[in-house]
């Protein structure tokens, strides 16, 4: 017989202590501690029998002015809407708090007091708080509405993320965290969910002053904890008084999790969890990545000492140490700021004028998505990469069957699942393109091997990979060649078939990947499941077509074109993350 969360009311198996939604300790005739029964807890249930649950549909009005948009999500506290508040005419965040949880008014005065602060924070870092509201029962939060990713989203996506990437988006939150903590307000659950990179590139702290809205005695003792179990530092593991280190220590597993792919500490419970933050040294994160350096690994670890006095002290002091680790590492793997848009001013116009809200803004607005996007990932700037690791750049493969674009489609192929293999630096086609540009050339697929030689030495690579796309009667050959920059020497040549081209190209793909990872002397991180390119792309090449389509115009700046190529695939596989 399963057990009811009493704080969100998910069904959780008998034999767990702890809701595996939101962490809330479970109860049968009493809640539960670590140690036995609990008289004590801390959120009353009579409140939450009178108060009606809301339900908020798409075009609804909630509270006589928030018409909703869509749901964007939901947590242990409640759901979260975008929503058009008309009073103020723009579209915000509206998180709906659950009854259960709104239930003491003493807390609702604390939280209320916690908003109040929250909403000092004015600062490009910060997501801004607006208010807390209360409509037939149930109280409400309003935020600003961030368009963009959360990080969570962008780990995931990634697997991990660059240490240029890494160090970007922890100075801005640095950044963020540093003025909050000036007006002494504490965010006690920072957490890659809680981090939004928006349109613009930047990254936004969010749900400033909401954790403390839970009364709780921490993961030890009685009650709701505050904080989220994977992030949250010893002493509020054991519900001491938590302060700005506090906030230091989540972001030290925040940059462990973007460079490594994974959290330290785990566990089937936040009991076992929190224990490990209090009692375990976490593993050198150089073990799970080895592209790390040796000053950002120590870092990392600093801000996960136990003792908070021996963490960095402050937000700003940890900026500076990201400031100087960052000026040691490659040009290549450094975050380039962002350029400005090159018709800023007629944007900022046609977005002013909300009336005219059309399809062609639509587009626009999905274009530069795209194009930030596109910013976001660093371009390979630096002549050379450090001896004796390999670098890789995917030239061009001669199309020979009645497929149109199949070349170029294979070269973007393999570019992406070789970047996934950990140890072999490959040189993205934005960077090709641009050095392409520079000789006066526009198309990859029509150079010769000389120009290819030059394309490849300029961008610093030591190998590169050309070959052909042919089909033999019925079935598809892909042959590959994979040869030495300086000397022009064939180092190996392979070759993969399948019976279909749209059927099969994805597998031979799969197959290429680990044969010229093993030729370059990397053993593919991982199982074959991991370096499938169907699984980070689509499996569909028609879609895969449109997508490749639509880079090829991003990089020539034919925005109306690439968006509306990134729509077809888009209603192809509607799961195509990248497209």
């Amino acid at each position: 017989m399963g057990i009811k969360c009493p704080k969100c009311h998910s069904d959780n198996p008998d034999t767990k202590r702890f809701c595996g939604e939101c962490g809330a300790q479970l109860h049968r005739e009493g809640p539960i501690g670590p140690s036995g029964p609990i008289d004590e807890i801390s959120i009353s249930h009579t409140k939450t029998l009178e108060t009606p649950k809301e339900e908020l549909t798409t075009g609804s009005t909630f509270a006589g002015r928030y018409q909703i948009i869509e749901e964007l999500g939901k947590g242990g506290m409640g759901k979260v809407y975008k929503v058009h508040d008309t009073e103020i005419k723009e579209k915000v965040a509206l998180k709906l708090l659950k009854p259960e949880i709104a239930s003491d008014e003493r807390t609702i005065e604390r939280f209320r007091n916690e908003i109040r602060l929250a909403r000092k924070i004015a600062h490009k870092n910060v997501g801004r708080m607006f208010d807390l509201g209360k409509e037939k029962g149930t109280y409400y939060i309003t935020m600003e509405y961030v368009e963009g990713q959360d990080l969570r989203g962008l780990i995931r996506q990634s697997r991990k993320l660059t240490v240029g990437t890494a160090i970007s988006i922890a100075k801005q939150v640095c950044e963020g965290l540093a003025e909050a903590h000036r007006l002494g307000v504490i965010h006690r659950d920072l957490k890659p969910s809680n981090i939004m990179i928006d349109k613009e590139g930047s990254g936004r702290i969010m749900d400033f002053g909401i954790a403390r809205f839970l009364r709780a005695k921490g993961i030890t003792g009685a009650g709701v904890m505050i904080g989220t179990p994977e992030y949250m530092s010893p002493e509020q593991v054991e519900a001491k008084e938590t302060d700005q280190r506090s906030d230091i220590y989540s972001l030290g597993i925040i940059l462990y999790e973007m460079v490594t792919g994974r959290v330290p500490f785990e566990g089937d419970t936040p009991f076992t969890i929190g224990v490990k933050h209090k009692s375990e040294i976490p593993e050198d994160p150089k073990k799970f990545n080895t592209q790390i350096p040796e000053d950002l690994s120590r870092m990392i670890l600093r801000c996960l000492e136990k003792n908070k006095e021996k963490r960095y002290q402050s937000a700003g002091e940890l900026r500076s140490e990201l400031e100087n680790i960052e000026k040691g590492i490659p040009t290549t793997d450094r975050v380039i700021p962002k350029r400005k848009p090159l018709t800023s001013k007629e944007i900022t116009v046609t977005f002013g004028l909300k009336k005219l809200f059309t399809p062609a803004l639509i587009v626009a607005a999905l274009v530069i998505a795209a194009v930030v996007i596109w910013q976001l990932i660093p371009e390979k700037e630096a002549p050379s990469l450090p001896a004796g690791k390999p670098s890789l750049a995917v030239m061009y493969f001669e199309n020979r069957t009645d497929v149109r674009d199949l070349d170029k489609i294979l070269v973007d192929m393999l570019t992406t699942n070789l970047s996934r293999i950990e140890g072999i630096e490959v040189v993205s086609n934005q960077r090709l393109f641009d050095i392409l540009r520079q000789l006066g050339k526009q198309d990859i697929a029509s150079i010769d091997k000389s120009v290819a030689t030059q394309v490849a030495t300029q961008a610093g690579v030591k190998t590169m990979l050309t070959g052909s796309i042919i089909k033999v009667g019925e079935k598809v050959r892909i042959t590959s060649h994979l040869a030495n920059v300086q000397t022009g020497a064939i180092i190996v040549s392979e070759q993969v078939e399948g019976d279909k081209i749209d059927e099969d190209v994805f597998v031979m793909v799969d197959d290429l990947t680990e044969k010229i990872s093993t030729h370059l002397g990397i053993v593919p991180e991982g199982t074959a499941q991991e370096l499938k390119i169907a699984e980070v792309t689509t499996d569909s090449l028609e879609a895969y077509k449109h997508y490749q389509k639509g880079l090829d115009s991003l990089m020539r700046f034919r925005l109306t074109a690439a968006a509306k190529e990134f729509h077809e695939a888009i209603d192809i596989d509607p799961f195509f993350a990248m497209a």
